[in-house]
Protein backbone atom coordinates (compact mmCIF):
# COMPACT_ATOMS: atom_id res chain seq x y z
CA UNK A 1 0.00 0.00 0.00
CA UNK A 2 2.99 2.50 0.80
CA UNK A 3 4.49 1.57 -2.99
CA UNK A 4 1.55 2.55 -4.25
CA UNK A 5 1.28 5.91 -2.55
CA UNK A 6 4.63 6.65 -2.90
CA UNK A 7 4.16 5.99 -6.53
CA UNK A 8 0.97 8.21 -6.44
CA UNK A 9 3.28 10.85 -5.12
CA UNK A 10 5.70 10.70 -7.47
CA UNK A 11 3.45 11.25 -10.15
CA UNK A 12 2.09 14.18 -8.89
CA UNK A 13 5.43 15.31 -8.61
CA UNK A 14 6.75 14.76 -11.63
CA UNK A 15 3.68 14.91 -14.11
CA UNK A 16 1.19 18.03 -12.52
CA UNK A 17 3.55 20.27 -12.76
CA UNK A 18 4.70 19.84 -16.76
CA UNK A 19 1.10 19.83 -17.36
CA UNK A 20 0.72 23.23 -15.77
CA UNK A 21 3.82 24.51 -17.51
CA UNK A 22 2.51 23.40 -20.36
CA UNK A 23 -0.77 25.25 -20.07
CA UNK A 24 0.74 28.26 -18.96
CA UNK A 25 -1.50 31.55 -20.99
CA UNK A 26 1.11 33.85 -21.84
CA UNK A 27 -0.34 37.85 -21.59
CA UNK A 28 -0.49 39.89 -24.91
CA UNK A 29 -0.31 43.20 -25.06
CA UNK A 30 -0.26 45.27 -28.11
CA UNK A 31 3.09 46.12 -28.30
CA UNK A 32 4.15 42.68 -27.53
CA UNK A 33 2.09 41.67 -30.08
CA UNK A 34 3.21 44.11 -32.51
CA UNK A 35 7.06 43.30 -31.49
CA UNK A 36 6.35 39.14 -32.43
CA UNK A 37 4.76 40.15 -36.04
CA UNK A 38 8.18 42.60 -37.08
CA UNK A 39 10.27 39.20 -35.94
CA UNK A 40 8.14 36.54 -37.06
CA UNK A 41 6.11 38.02 -40.52
CA UNK A 42 7.70 36.11 -43.75
CA UNK A 43 6.74 38.83 -46.35
CA UNK A 44 8.41 41.63 -44.23
CA UNK A 45 11.69 39.53 -43.72
CA UNK A 46 11.32 38.66 -47.15
CA UNK A 47 11.39 42.38 -48.04
CA UNK A 48 14.42 42.88 -45.55
CA UNK A 49 16.67 40.65 -47.24
CA UNK A 50 15.78 42.60 -50.69
CA UNK A 51 17.29 45.47 -48.70
CA UNK A 52 20.36 43.79 -47.71
CA UNK A 53 20.35 42.41 -51.69
CA UNK A 54 20.09 45.97 -52.89
CA UNK A 55 23.03 47.10 -51.10
CA UNK A 56 25.22 44.52 -52.47
CA UNK A 57 24.11 45.78 -55.92
CA UNK A 58 25.30 49.22 -54.94
CA UNK A 59 28.77 47.20 -53.99
CA UNK A 60 28.48 46.04 -57.36
CA UNK A 61 28.13 49.12 -59.13
CA UNK A 62 31.27 50.69 -57.87
CA UNK A 63 32.81 47.90 -58.76
CA UNK A 64 32.79 48.09 -62.16
CA UNK A 65 34.09 51.98 -61.64
CA UNK A 66 37.58 50.35 -60.01
CA UNK A 67 40.25 48.68 -61.46
CA UNK A 68 40.26 45.04 -62.44
CA UNK A 69 43.60 43.04 -61.58
CA UNK A 70 43.97 39.49 -63.21
CA UNK A 71 47.01 36.77 -63.15
CA UNK A 72 47.27 33.99 -65.08
CA UNK A 73 49.74 31.56 -65.64
CA UNK A 74 49.91 28.56 -68.40
CA UNK A 75 52.38 26.10 -69.33
CA UNK A 76 52.22 23.76 -72.69
CA UNK A 77 53.80 20.50 -73.95
CA UNK A 78 53.49 19.61 -77.60
CA UNK A 79 53.55 16.31 -77.77
CA UNK A 80 53.40 16.72 -82.14
CA UNK A 81 54.33 20.20 -83.07
CA UNK A 82 52.79 22.45 -85.43
CA UNK A 83 54.39 22.20 -88.74
CA UNK A 84 54.15 25.70 -91.39
CA UNK A 85 55.09 24.28 -94.83
CA UNK A 86 57.71 26.13 -97.06
CA UNK A 87 58.80 25.76 -100.60
CA UNK A 88 62.41 23.75 -100.53
CA UNK A 89 63.35 26.44 -102.54
CA UNK A 90 63.75 28.94 -99.72
CA UNK A 91 65.60 26.76 -97.58
CA UNK A 92 67.76 25.24 -100.01
CA UNK A 93 70.48 28.19 -99.55
CA UNK A 94 70.36 28.00 -95.75
CA UNK A 95 70.84 24.82 -95.82
CA UNK A 96 73.58 23.98 -98.61
CA UNK A 97 76.12 26.19 -96.30
CA UNK A 98 74.94 23.53 -93.43
CA UNK A 99 74.97 20.52 -95.84
CA UNK A 100 76.34 20.16 -98.76
CA UNK A 101 75.13 17.01 -99.67
CA UNK A 102 71.45 18.58 -99.51
CA UNK A 103 69.67 17.52 -102.76
CA UNK A 104 68.93 20.31 -105.27
CA UNK A 105 65.16 21.96 -104.64
CA UNK A 106 62.22 20.40 -106.93
CA UNK A 107 59.83 22.91 -105.91
CA UNK A 108 57.95 20.86 -103.20
CA UNK A 109 56.70 21.62 -99.96
CA UNK A 110 58.72 20.80 -96.76
CA UNK A 111 57.45 20.84 -93.37
CA UNK A 112 59.35 22.98 -90.91
CA UNK A 113 58.10 23.41 -87.26
CA UNK A 114 59.33 26.55 -85.14
CA UNK A 115 57.45 25.76 -82.04
CA UNK A 116 59.84 24.70 -79.19
CA UNK A 117 58.85 21.77 -77.32
CA UNK A 118 57.56 23.23 -73.76
CA UNK A 119 56.54 26.45 -72.83
CA UNK A 120 55.46 28.58 -70.09
CA UNK A 121 54.40 32.35 -68.99
CA UNK A 122 52.73 34.26 -66.51
CA UNK A 123 51.11 37.68 -66.79
CA UNK A 124 49.79 40.43 -64.47
CA UNK A 125 46.88 42.37 -66.31
CA UNK A 126 45.35 45.61 -64.86
CA UNK A 127 42.42 47.56 -66.25
CA UNK A 128 40.93 50.78 -64.98
CA UNK A 129 37.81 52.74 -67.03
CA UNK A 130 38.51 56.08 -67.22
CA UNK A 131 35.60 56.88 -68.66
CA UNK A 132 32.37 55.15 -69.42
CA UNK A 133 28.45 56.93 -68.80
CA UNK A 134 26.81 53.66 -68.09
CA UNK A 135 29.13 52.56 -65.32
CA UNK A 136 28.65 56.16 -63.79
CA UNK A 137 25.07 56.37 -64.07
CA UNK A 138 24.95 53.09 -62.57
CA UNK A 139 26.33 54.07 -59.54
CA UNK A 140 23.86 56.11 -59.03
CA UNK A 141 20.59 53.95 -60.09
CA UNK A 142 21.96 51.40 -57.72
CA UNK A 143 21.79 53.81 -54.83
CA UNK A 144 18.29 54.84 -55.88
CA UNK A 145 17.13 51.61 -55.99
CA UNK A 146 18.38 50.65 -52.63
CA UNK A 147 16.34 53.68 -51.25
CA UNK A 148 13.58 52.02 -53.14
CA UNK A 149 14.10 48.73 -51.35
CA UNK A 150 13.87 50.91 -48.17
CA UNK A 151 10.37 52.45 -49.12
CA UNK A 152 9.01 49.15 -49.86
CA UNK A 153 10.55 47.51 -46.65
CA UNK A 154 8.42 50.93 -44.72
CA UNK A 155 5.62 50.38 -46.73
CA UNK A 156 5.01 46.70 -45.56
CA UNK A 157 5.96 47.52 -41.78
CA UNK A 158 3.40 49.89 -41.84
CA UNK A 159 1.23 47.27 -43.47
CA UNK A 160 2.11 44.68 -40.56
CA UNK A 161 1.67 47.11 -37.78
CA UNK A 162 -1.87 48.11 -38.93
CA UNK A 163 -2.73 44.63 -39.58
CA UNK A 164 -1.84 43.46 -35.79
CA UNK A 165 -3.56 46.80 -34.39
CA UNK A 166 -6.80 46.00 -36.17
CA UNK A 167 -6.84 42.01 -35.73
CA UNK A 168 -5.77 43.12 -31.68
CA UNK A 169 -8.78 45.60 -31.66
CA UNK A 170 -11.20 42.98 -33.21
CA UNK A 171 -10.15 40.37 -30.57
CA UNK A 172 -10.57 43.41 -27.99
CA UNK A 173 -14.46 43.80 -29.57
CA UNK A 174 -15.27 40.23 -29.35
CA UNK A 175 -14.36 39.95 -26.22
CA UNK A 176 -16.14 42.96 -24.60
CA UNK A 177 -18.51 41.92 -26.58
CA UNK A 178 -18.51 38.38 -24.77
CA UNK A 179 -18.32 39.70 -21.34
CA UNK A 180 -21.79 41.83 -22.56
CA UNK A 181 -23.39 38.64 -23.38
CA UNK A 182 -22.80 37.40 -20.12
CA UNK A 183 -23.77 39.97 -17.88
CA UNK A 184 -26.80 40.52 -19.73
CA UNK A 185 -27.40 36.86 -19.50
CA UNK A 186 -26.74 37.40 -15.95
CA UNK A 187 -29.15 39.90 -15.40
CA UNK A 188 -31.78 37.80 -17.89
CA UNK A 189 -31.55 34.92 -14.50
CA UNK A 190 -31.38 36.81 -11.66
CA UNK A 191 -34.69 38.70 -13.17
CA UNK A 192 -35.85 35.30 -13.83
CA UNK A 193 -35.73 34.30 -10.19
CA UNK A 194 -36.98 36.97 -8.73
CA UNK A 195 -39.79 36.32 -11.18
CA UNK A 196 -39.65 32.63 -9.98
CA UNK A 197 -40.26 33.91 -6.29
CA UNK A 198 -42.81 36.42 -7.27
CA UNK A 199 -44.97 33.86 -8.84
CA UNK A 200 -44.44 31.24 -5.42
CA UNK A 201 -45.97 34.16 -3.63
CA UNK A 202 -48.66 34.71 -6.13
CA UNK A 203 -47.51 38.56 -7.10
CA UNK A 204 -47.20 37.76 -11.00
CA UNK A 205 -48.82 36.00 -13.42
CA UNK A 206 -47.63 32.44 -15.09
CA UNK A 207 -47.32 34.46 -18.21
CA UNK A 208 -44.52 36.58 -16.91
CA UNK A 209 -42.90 33.66 -16.01
CA UNK A 210 -42.87 32.87 -19.19
CA UNK A 211 -41.22 36.09 -20.81
CA UNK A 212 -38.49 35.63 -18.34
CA UNK A 213 -37.72 32.10 -19.50
CA UNK A 214 -38.17 33.16 -23.32
CA UNK A 215 -35.49 36.14 -22.05
CA UNK A 216 -32.38 33.44 -20.76
CA UNK A 217 -33.35 31.29 -23.52
CA UNK A 218 -32.87 33.47 -26.16
CA UNK A 219 -29.77 34.92 -24.46
CA UNK A 220 -27.87 31.62 -24.64
CA UNK A 221 -27.35 31.32 -28.15
CA UNK A 222 -26.27 34.96 -28.56
CA UNK A 223 -23.38 34.00 -26.06
CA UNK A 224 -22.36 30.94 -27.71
CA UNK A 225 -22.21 33.13 -30.59
CA UNK A 226 -20.29 35.60 -29.25
CA UNK A 227 -17.75 33.18 -27.67
CA UNK A 228 -17.27 31.57 -31.63
CA UNK A 229 -16.59 35.02 -32.59
CA UNK A 230 -14.16 35.70 -29.90
CA UNK A 231 -12.41 32.42 -30.64
CA UNK A 232 -12.28 33.74 -34.23
CA UNK A 233 -10.98 36.95 -33.74
CA UNK A 234 -8.31 35.56 -31.43
CA UNK A 235 -6.98 32.56 -34.10
CA UNK A 236 -7.14 35.98 -36.81
CA UNK A 237 -5.08 37.65 -34.44
CA UNK A 238 -2.83 34.43 -33.68
CA UNK A 239 -1.82 34.43 -37.99
CA UNK A 240 -1.71 37.85 -37.92
CA UNK A 241 1.33 37.64 -35.43
CA UNK A 242 2.33 34.29 -36.63
CA UNK A 243 1.92 32.73 -33.00
CA UNK A 244 1.77 28.83 -33.17
CA UNK A 245 -1.60 27.39 -32.23
CA UNK A 246 -0.18 24.65 -29.26
CA UNK A 247 0.62 28.62 -28.00
CA UNK A 248 -2.10 29.67 -25.17
CA UNK A 249 -2.67 33.65 -24.78
CA UNK A 250 -5.02 35.97 -23.29
CA UNK A 251 -5.32 39.84 -24.34
CA UNK A 252 -3.87 42.40 -21.60
CA UNK A 253 -5.08 45.40 -22.96
CA UNK A 254 -8.64 46.52 -23.19
CA UNK A 255 -10.90 48.26 -25.85
CA UNK A 256 -10.72 51.63 -24.21
CA UNK A 257 -10.88 55.43 -25.96
CA UNK A 258 -7.53 56.62 -26.98
CA UNK A 259 -8.07 60.59 -28.66
CA UNK A 260 -6.33 61.36 -31.61
CA UNK A 261 -4.22 64.25 -31.10
CA UNK A 262 -5.95 67.65 -32.68
CA UNK A 263 -2.76 69.59 -34.07
CA UNK A 264 -1.88 65.67 -36.03
CA UNK A 265 -4.95 65.70 -37.61
CA UNK A 266 -4.54 69.74 -39.06
CA UNK A 267 -0.72 68.88 -39.90
CA UNK A 268 -2.41 65.50 -41.55
CA UNK A 269 -2.17 66.75 -45.01
CA UNK A 270 0.97 67.70 -44.95
CA UNK A 271 2.14 64.58 -43.00
CA UNK A 272 0.91 62.58 -45.73
CA UNK A 273 2.55 64.54 -48.41
CA UNK A 274 5.45 63.84 -46.92
CA UNK A 275 5.22 60.67 -44.85
CA UNK A 276 3.28 58.03 -46.88
CA UNK A 277 5.32 55.52 -47.83
CA UNK A 278 3.42 54.35 -50.67
CA UNK A 279 3.70 58.14 -52.41
CA UNK A 280 7.73 57.64 -51.74
CA UNK A 281 7.56 54.12 -53.48
CA UNK A 282 6.14 55.98 -56.58
CA UNK A 283 8.27 59.29 -56.30
CA UNK A 284 11.53 56.90 -56.03
CA UNK A 285 10.51 55.31 -58.79
CA UNK A 286 10.27 58.09 -60.96
CA UNK A 287 13.76 59.10 -59.76
CA UNK A 288 15.37 55.69 -61.03
CA UNK A 289 13.27 55.83 -64.28
CA UNK A 290 15.21 58.90 -64.58
CA UNK A 291 18.87 57.10 -63.49
CA UNK A 292 17.45 54.62 -66.45
CA UNK A 293 16.99 57.27 -68.82
CA UNK A 294 21.12 58.72 -68.42
CA UNK A 295 21.88 55.30 -68.42
CA UNK A 296 20.25 54.36 -72.03
CA UNK A 297 21.66 57.98 -73.28
CA UNK A 298 25.29 57.00 -71.88
CA UNK A 299 25.55 54.60 -74.60
CA UNK A 300 25.98 57.52 -76.87
CA UNK A 301 29.05 58.12 -75.36
CA UNK A 302 32.44 56.70 -75.67
CA UNK A 303 34.23 54.25 -73.41
CA UNK A 304 38.10 55.04 -72.38
CA UNK A 305 40.22 53.02 -70.74
CA UNK A 306 43.69 52.54 -69.45
CA UNK A 307 45.47 48.67 -69.61
CA UNK A 308 48.87 47.92 -68.66
CA UNK A 309 50.38 44.29 -68.26
CA UNK A 310 53.71 42.89 -67.09
CA UNK A 311 54.27 39.36 -68.52
CA UNK A 312 57.29 36.52 -67.67
CA UNK A 313 57.84 33.58 -70.26
CA UNK A 314 59.97 30.68 -71.40
CA UNK A 315 60.16 28.49 -74.80
CA UNK A 316 62.87 25.29 -74.37
CA UNK A 317 63.11 22.05 -76.22
CA UNK A 318 63.58 19.88 -73.29
CA UNK A 319 62.22 19.89 -69.92
CA UNK A 320 64.74 22.03 -68.14
CA UNK A 321 63.48 25.71 -67.65
CA UNK A 322 65.65 27.69 -64.79
CA UNK A 323 65.06 31.53 -63.92
CA UNK A 324 67.49 32.74 -66.29
CA UNK A 325 65.19 31.23 -69.14
CA UNK A 326 63.03 33.37 -68.57
CA UNK A 327 62.10 36.94 -70.09
CA UNK A 328 60.09 39.78 -69.76
CA UNK A 329 57.93 42.35 -71.23
CA UNK A 330 55.39 44.99 -70.28
CA UNK A 331 53.11 47.45 -71.69
CA UNK A 332 50.37 50.32 -71.54
CA UNK A 333 48.30 51.62 -73.52
CA UNK A 334 44.87 53.18 -73.76
CA UNK A 335 42.06 51.75 -75.65
CA UNK A 336 38.89 54.37 -77.07
CA UNK A 337 35.70 52.55 -78.31
CA UNK A 338 32.51 54.74 -79.59
CA UNK A 339 29.53 53.37 -80.97
CA UNK A 340 28.35 55.06 -84.34
CA UNK A 341 24.89 53.04 -84.85
CA UNK A 342 23.21 49.85 -83.58
CA UNK A 343 19.98 50.15 -86.05
CA UNK A 344 18.10 52.38 -83.34
CA UNK A 345 18.53 49.96 -80.52
CA UNK A 346 20.09 53.41 -78.65
CA UNK A 347 17.06 55.27 -79.81
CA UNK A 348 14.55 52.83 -78.66
CA UNK A 349 15.31 52.12 -75.00
CA UNK A 350 15.40 56.09 -74.23
CA UNK A 351 12.15 55.96 -75.77
CA UNK A 352 10.28 53.35 -73.53
CA UNK A 353 12.44 54.74 -70.27
CA UNK A 354 10.87 58.07 -71.19
CA UNK A 355 7.41 56.45 -71.18
CA UNK A 356 8.06 54.36 -68.07
CA UNK A 357 8.85 57.70 -66.26
CA UNK A 358 5.48 59.18 -67.89
CA UNK A 359 3.46 56.19 -66.11
CA UNK A 360 5.34 56.54 -62.96
CA UNK A 361 4.67 60.16 -62.84
CA UNK A 362 0.71 59.47 -63.94
CA UNK A 363 0.68 56.95 -60.62
CA UNK A 364 1.44 59.38 -58.64
CA UNK A 365 -0.76 62.13 -59.39
CA UNK A 366 -3.53 59.16 -59.11
CA UNK A 367 -2.16 58.22 -55.90
CA UNK A 368 -2.12 61.63 -54.42
CA UNK A 369 -5.42 62.18 -55.00
CA UNK A 370 -6.78 58.63 -53.89
CA UNK A 371 -4.18 59.64 -50.47
CA UNK A 372 -5.89 62.94 -50.62
CA UNK A 373 -9.73 61.05 -50.70
CA UNK A 374 -8.56 58.43 -48.20
CA UNK A 375 -7.24 61.25 -45.57
CA UNK A 376 -10.88 63.46 -45.65
CA UNK A 377 -12.46 59.44 -45.18
CA UNK A 378 -10.50 58.45 -42.38
CA UNK A 379 -10.94 61.86 -40.57
CA UNK A 380 -14.89 62.26 -41.81
CA UNK A 381 -14.80 58.29 -39.42
CA UNK A 382 -12.62 59.64 -36.73
CA UNK A 383 -15.09 62.71 -36.15
CA UNK A 384 -18.21 60.75 -36.70
CA UNK A 385 -17.01 57.91 -34.17
CA UNK A 386 -16.07 60.26 -31.53
CA UNK A 387 -19.51 61.75 -31.37
CA UNK A 388 -20.99 58.51 -31.41
CA UNK A 389 -18.60 57.25 -28.24
CA UNK A 390 -19.29 60.68 -26.34
CA UNK A 391 -23.44 60.13 -27.10
CA UNK A 392 -23.27 56.56 -26.31
CA UNK A 393 -21.50 57.47 -23.18
CA UNK A 394 -24.35 59.41 -22.40
CA UNK A 395 -27.02 56.76 -23.76
CA UNK A 396 -25.62 53.89 -21.32
CA UNK A 397 -25.82 55.87 -18.17
CA UNK A 398 -29.43 56.54 -19.05
CA UNK A 399 -30.07 52.72 -19.85
CA UNK A 400 -28.23 51.69 -16.41
CA UNK A 401 -30.46 54.16 -14.93
CA UNK A 402 -33.41 53.19 -16.59
CA UNK A 403 -32.93 49.74 -16.09
CA UNK A 404 -32.75 49.86 -12.38
CA UNK A 405 -35.96 51.88 -12.12
CA UNK A 406 -37.90 49.26 -14.08
CA UNK A 407 -36.68 46.31 -12.01
CA UNK A 408 -37.28 48.09 -8.65
CA UNK A 409 -40.92 48.86 -10.11
CA UNK A 410 -41.41 45.75 -11.06
CA UNK A 411 -40.40 44.11 -8.02
CA UNK A 412 -43.21 46.69 -6.29
CA UNK A 413 -45.26 45.16 -8.73
CA UNK A 414 -45.56 48.59 -10.50
CA UNK A 415 -43.94 47.18 -14.03
CA UNK A 416 -44.35 44.63 -16.54
CA UNK A 417 -42.12 42.04 -17.98
CA UNK A 418 -42.17 43.18 -20.63
CA UNK A 419 -40.91 46.54 -19.53
CA UNK A 420 -38.01 44.69 -18.11
CA UNK A 421 -37.17 43.14 -21.08
CA UNK A 422 -37.07 45.82 -23.25
CA UNK A 423 -35.02 47.99 -20.72
CA UNK A 424 -32.84 44.98 -20.29
CA UNK A 425 -32.50 44.69 -24.12
CA UNK A 426 -32.09 48.94 -24.65
CA UNK A 427 -29.56 48.71 -22.18
CA UNK A 428 -27.77 45.63 -24.12
CA UNK A 429 -27.92 47.62 -27.42
CA UNK A 430 -26.50 51.00 -25.56
CA UNK A 431 -23.75 49.03 -24.44
CA UNK A 432 -22.79 47.43 -27.37
CA UNK A 433 -23.23 51.29 -29.59
CA UNK A 434 -20.37 52.29 -27.31
CA UNK A 435 -17.60 49.80 -27.80
CA UNK A 436 -18.59 49.83 -31.19
CA UNK A 437 -18.17 53.37 -31.27
CA UNK A 438 -14.95 53.06 -29.84
CA UNK A 439 -13.87 50.36 -31.73
CA UNK A 440 -14.42 52.05 -34.91
CA UNK A 441 -12.34 55.35 -33.99
CA UNK A 442 -9.39 52.94 -32.61
CA UNK A 443 -9.55 51.49 -36.00
CA UNK A 444 -10.10 55.54 -38.08
CA UNK A 445 -6.80 56.09 -35.92
CA UNK A 446 -4.86 52.87 -37.44
CA UNK A 447 -5.65 53.87 -40.83
CA UNK A 448 -4.73 57.32 -39.88
CA UNK A 449 -1.22 56.22 -38.75
CA UNK A 450 -0.79 54.12 -42.13
CA UNK A 451 -1.52 57.01 -44.25
CA UNK A 452 0.89 59.19 -42.65
CA UNK A 453 3.60 56.22 -42.41
CA UNK A 454 3.63 56.52 -38.47
CA UNK A 455 4.88 53.66 -36.58
CA UNK A 456 5.49 53.14 -33.06
CA UNK A 457 8.54 54.52 -31.30
CA UNK A 458 9.29 50.62 -30.19
CA UNK A 459 9.39 49.81 -33.54
CA UNK A 460 11.48 52.42 -35.15
CA UNK A 461 14.54 51.23 -32.15
CA UNK A 462 14.28 47.76 -32.82
CA UNK A 463 15.18 49.00 -36.72
CA UNK A 464 17.82 50.73 -35.17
Amino acid sequence: MRNKLNFLLLYLLLIVPAHSQDSETRRLSMEEAIRLAIKQNSDLESVRLDVKRSDARVLEAWGYAMPSVDVSGQYMHFIDKPVTFFPDVFLYGFMKEIDSTIPKPTGKLVPVSFTPGFTASASLNVKQILFNGAIFVGIGASQVYSNLARDLFQVKQVETVTKVKKAYYSALLARKALELMHSSLKNAEDNLKNVQLMKDQGIVSEYDELRASVGVENLRPVVIQSETNFNLARDALRNTIGISTKENFELADSLHFENVDASLMERAEDLVQDLNPNLSVVKRQIELNGAIISAERSNYLPTIAAFGSYQYQAAMNKFNFSTNDFYKSSQFGLSFSLNLFQGLQTYARVQQAQLDKRKSEEQLNNLEKNLQTALHSIIGNLQQAKKRVEAQEKTVEMAERGYKIVTTKFLNNSATQLEVNDAQLALTQSKVNRIQAVYDYLNASADLDQLIGRLPSYVIEMND
